[in-house]
């Protein structure tokens, strides 16, 4: 009777501390500062993913896009959508966004699995917000988008060079095309 009781605890201590290292972990790299002065209602709408660093929920995809809007309850919904070449099909997943803290502070964090959020931060944007440069959590994942399917060189030049002062290995990066 004894081993269950300190069997029962020790399980419940292992789900405290793997809960309390999810909601302690970092939303955005080291050097990343993420936009102020952030406006949501701008940011929503479709975005034309033009580069990112490949991960395992987008492998094999291209005219990959992101669509952001308002729900009810004040979170943002997020629509990616792509077209996997290989399968010959177009693959579409849905989530959901929310601030870290106050909103006009682009610091998000997205789940597309239920309780499990990852970092989603906007580190760059023009005033017209048709560009934008997202860090998620990690040195793992970048991301630039646009309003349309392409970019102008001199602000993907400028993102790049962002991209790298933060750490970021911007050879890495896939090249998506929006063909379809």
């Amino acid at each position: 009777m004894k081993k269950r009781h300190i069997v029962g605890a020790l399980a419940l201590v292992g789900v405290g501390v793997i809960l309390s290292s999810c909601s302690s972990k970092k939303t955005i790299p080291d050097k990343a500062k993420a936009v102020q002065d952030f406006d949501k209602s701008k940011y929503l709408g479709k975005w034309y993913e033009i580069a990112r660093l490949d991960f395992k929920f987008e492998e094999g995809l291209n005219n990959t896009t992101a669509e952001y809007s308002l729900m009810k309850s004040g979170k943002i919904k997020v629509v990616n959508k792509g077209y996997d070449v290989e399968k010959d099909k177009w693959k579409k997943s849905t989530g959901k966004a929310k601030f870290v803290g106050n909103e006009n502070v682009a610091m998000l964090k997205v789940s597309f699995f239920g309780p499990f959020y990852a970092g989603y931060n906007v580190i760059a944007i023009d005033e017209d917000y048709k560009y934008a440069l997202i860090a998620g959590d990690s040195l793992d994942n970048l991301w630039i988008l646009s309003r349309e399917k392409s970019i102008p060189l001199e602000i993907t030049s400028e993102y790049m060079k962002i991209a790298e002062e933060i750490g970021y290995n911007t050879a890495d990066l896939i090249w998506v095309q929006h063909t379809k």
